[in-house]
């Protein structure tokens, strides 16, 4: 079974609930009186016992084990308190009150339900032989009693008031299945439509387009309206970025008034499985119908307090930035290079490029370089046939161009999609032909995120960019200085999608709704002469890839100098202050955002 490790649940668990926990009972130690001191402990010990948990997708009972175990620490504390060296139990026949009868899990797996069960009376057997140590009393887990809290069966079709109603249940918390919206078989999207609907019982627009994990939260937000129910779930990170943001979060926000409570941003997930499930993940704590004083973001090392979690996981207000076909700001269009689709026949690595030369010679006027992302920042060569316009005459001289182009034909009428079969009908063209008629700024779609700044530059336009490649056609040095400043980087990575961890730069989310400044010709002149302080900088290593300028430990010192004129003198455009954190300009952004979608 996926096993779940123990650190990992407790950046679930603690926030949720243990952390109070454990101060209410530090305070309780505190207390210098000792009959009020016992009488608290007992209370204390009371409460731990009302307690009830829940984890709808419990898996082998991970979640369950750990908060019981843990709670059942805490009443040995409380127990020590009680008693202190006194090993006579007294007035009390039974000192335990905290029992696996509080924790509720559904599994749909038969054996995962077997497992839960026998790891919840294990993990009692386990605490009973600490609480002897303390108490000195004979307790004996043997015979096993009945325990019939962890139910078989879909979590997402099920009525969670028949495993425990909601105004007994104090906490939800767990680690839901992970299949994003591309995966999902058709029981799972089926699933998710029948959760994701409004008051009215009408699926939500954006049903079709979340991850599998996002059944979970509309689901628990239904069930916790009308109670002080507080949960944490286990998310890929995918719903707190790019386009699932305003899918996921606008609609629950609105019909439900769920506050974010505390939040892990992205972080490895590692199982402690013998197949490591390296997924990147978010944690997310939430509410409905009330909200917590103190919120909290965890990042790494770091506290973060918060006056409001977004569904980009920012201090900022509730803003949902939604796919654009144009730019909200009066700037050039950011275009997508084209698609090729044509199973690697028009498209020639520079060895096969000689080759063909070789034995056709003619084909040169076809010839054209071509770029997709990876080829822009490591500047492999790479080259296309480019037959726009190709002269019938001097193709029919070229065999081998005919005959790449005729598999080309083969390869798109063995499509399974209508589209692609109808372009066979012009198997000499890209499926999206797209070049431009002046020199671009050219901006990969996926770039590590290793780097502070995503690779940008300017290309000829004989260059062909595919569609891992955007391209802005005739871009001024005011826009490049713009876009590749730590002020449009700190919005990139915060709205936009990933892939893995890596930035995956759109420009329907990040670019058309990005808000450039509002500034006079003198700022638009020092932007101008500080985005050519950049491109002057990279000139002096000629020999060198973006790869290389921009990895953070090769990155040359005339390049960084003058990326940090560069973010000064556009946050001075901006009206932000110079030592302004990531976050700080974050939440400028978003305000400046929601004055221009007023």
């Amino acid at each position: 079974m996926h096993y779940t490790s123990i650190e990992n649940i407790h950046k679930v668990i603690d926030p949720l609930f243990l952390d109070d926990l454990k101060a209410e009972l530090a305070d309780i130690k505190a207390t210098s009186v000792a009959k009020t001191k016992r009488e608290r402990a007992f209370a204390f010990q009371d409460k731990l016992a009302g307690l009830k948990f829940f984890d709808p997708a419990c898996g082998s009972g991970n979640f369950l084990t750990e908060s019981y175990t843990s709670l059942r620490r805490l009443e040995n504390d409380a127990l020590r308190i009680i008693y202190g060296d006194n090993r006579v139990i007294g007035e009390m026949a039974e000192p335990i009150k905290v029992s696996i009868n509080q924790f509720y899990g559904i599994e749909i797996n038969d054996f995962a339900c077997s497992v839960a069960q026998t790891a919840l009376w294990i993990a009692e057997a386990q605490m009973m032989q600490e609480t002897d140590e303390i108490v000195g009393f004979n307790l004996d887990p043997l015979p096993l009693k009945t325990y019939t809290n962890i139910h078989e069966g879909n979590a997402l079709r099920m009525d969670w008031n028949d495993v425990i109603p909601a105004s007994e249940l104090n906490y939800i918390m767990g680690n839901p299945p992970f299949v994003g919206y591309s995966w999902q078989t058709k029981s799972q999207k089926d699933d998710i439509l029948s959760v994701l609907v409004n008051k009215q019982g009408k699926p939500y627009k954006s049903a079709g387009r979340v991850d599998y994990v996002v059944g979970w939260y509309y689901k628990a937000a239904a069930y916790m309206s009308g109670t002080h129910i507080k949960a944490a779930l286990v998310s890929t990170n995918s719903i707190t970025q790019g386009e699932q943001v305003a899918a996921v979060w606008k609609p629950i926000k609105e019909d439900y008034s769920l506050s974010i409570n505390f939040a892990w941003r992205t972080f490895r997930w590692d199982s402690e499985a013998n197949l490591k499930a390296h997924v990147h993940c978010v944690i997310i704590g939430f509410s409905v119908g009330e909200t917590v004083k103190d919120k909290r973001l965890f990042e790494k090392d770091r506290i973060i307090p918060a006056s409001n979690i977004n569904g980009y996981l920012i201090n900022a207000d509730d803003v949902f930035i939604e796919n654009r076909t144009k730019p909200i700001c009066d700037v050039p269009a950011l275009l997508n290079g084209g698609k090729p689709t044509e199973g690697g026949f028009l498209i020639l690595t520079e060895e096969e490029k000689d080759s063909l030369l070789a034995d056709n010679p003619l084909a040169q006027v076809f010839i054209r370089p071509y770029m997709m992302g990876k080829d822009f920042i490591e500047r492999k060569p790479r080259y296309c046939l480019w037959l726009v316009h190709a002269n019938p005459s001097v193709l029919r001289k070229c065999p081998k161009v005919l005959d790449r182009i005729e598999q080309v034909r083969i390869y798109r009428l063995a499509s399974p999609k209508e589209a692609t079969r109808k372009k066979a009908e012009t198997p000499q063209l890209f499926d999206e032909v797209r070049e431009c008629p002046t020199d671009y700024v050219a901006i990969p779609k996926v770039s590590s995120e290793q780097r502070r700044y995503v690779p940008m530059d300017y290309l000829s336009k004989d260059i062909i960019p595919g569609d891992k490649l955007f391209m802005m056609p005739g871009a001024s040095l005011y826009s490049f200085g713009v876009l590749t400043s730590s002020v449009h980087m700190a919005w990139m990575r915060a709205v936009c999608g990933r892939l893995e961890m890596r930035y995956s730069y759109s420009n329907t989310i990040v670019y058309n709704n990005f808000p450039w400044p509002s500034l006079n010709a003198a700022q638009e002149e020092k932007i101008k002469q500080s985005a050519q302080a950049i491109l002057d900088a990279r000139a002096l290593y000629p020999d060198s890839t973006l790869s290389d300028l921009y990895d953070e430990l090769a990155m040359p010192a005339e390049l960084r100098k003058a990326h940090r004129a560069n973010d000064a003198v556009v946050l001075d455009a901006y009206g932000f202050p110079k030592d302004a954190s990531e976050s700080e300009i974050v939440a400028r952004l978003f305000k400046m955002y929601q004055d221009l979608t007023k």
